[in-house]
């Protein structure tokens, strides 16, 4: 289980892939490795991993693997990667943390991209494509996550770009959200991962499921 709140970002120093499995290595600093032990997980851009490997790697980093399956890396932005590229790091919760963000599984639910980008010297707009059976689960205001970062929802839209239309939602990011994780570093066209907030899918299932029982009794 994780917050949401970004605590580093990390770069891939590594990925071997054999027999469908790849090895993802990234480097750390020494504070993100204080008790951590094989087995942990770790949620890298909002994916939920397994610590299989950790040592020190330079006086002032460490390493850290992970071993990332090929349906991971399909249904995912983790097959995006590459050496070099930056990834949001966050340790999962421990009982007593502070809890920033909101409660975030590291189950992502959807492979988005940024289609449109707005900058300003003080803030930037983020706007991600979304299916429309997901849009039901996304609502002004309320909460997603963007590569394991808790972010708040601009609004819901539809945009024409090319002219072509699209279903999408806003995020808006003040400096310090961008120089914290990686999505001040992401491009249009880039991948990320969503996962969306677990009680208000609850909530939007219940109601389908009594409007549905409500429908099925009057008939």
């Amino acid at each position: 289980m994780f917050t949401g709140i970004v605590q580093s970002q990390a770069e891939v120093i590594s990925i071997k892939t054999e027999n469908q499995l790849s090895r993802l290595v990234i480097s750390v600093t020494p504070s993100l490795v204080s008790q951590l032990e094989i087995g942990a997980s770790i949620a890298i851009n909002g994916v939920c991993l397994t610590v299989v490997e950790f040592s020190e790697h330079t006086d002032n980093t460490y390493v850290i693997a992970f071993d990332v399956i090929a349906e991971t890396l399909r249904v995912t932005s983790l097959g995006d990667l590459s050496v070099g590229s930056w990834v949001n790091v966050e340790r999962s919760l421990k009982f007593g943390d502070e809890i920033g963000g909101h409660i975030v599984s590291g189950h992502v639910q959807y492979k988005s991209t940024l289609i449109k980008k707005q900058e300003t010297p003080t803030n930037t707009t983020l706007y991600f494509e979304c299916a429309a059976a997901w849009l039901k689960y996304i609502f002004d205001k309320g909460f997603i996550t963007v590569n394991g970062a808790s972010l708040t929802v601009g609004k819901v839209e539809t945009m024409t770009l090319d002219g072509i239309e699209k279903n999408c939602f806003s995020v808006h990011l003040i400096p310090e959200t961008l120089s914290r994780t990686n999505l001040g570093k992401l491009n249009v066209s880039d991948a990320v991962n969503l996962e969306f907030d677990q009680q208000t899918i609850t909530i939007v299932k219940t109601i389908e499921r009594l409007n549905l029982s409500h429908l099925n009794i009057t008939q």
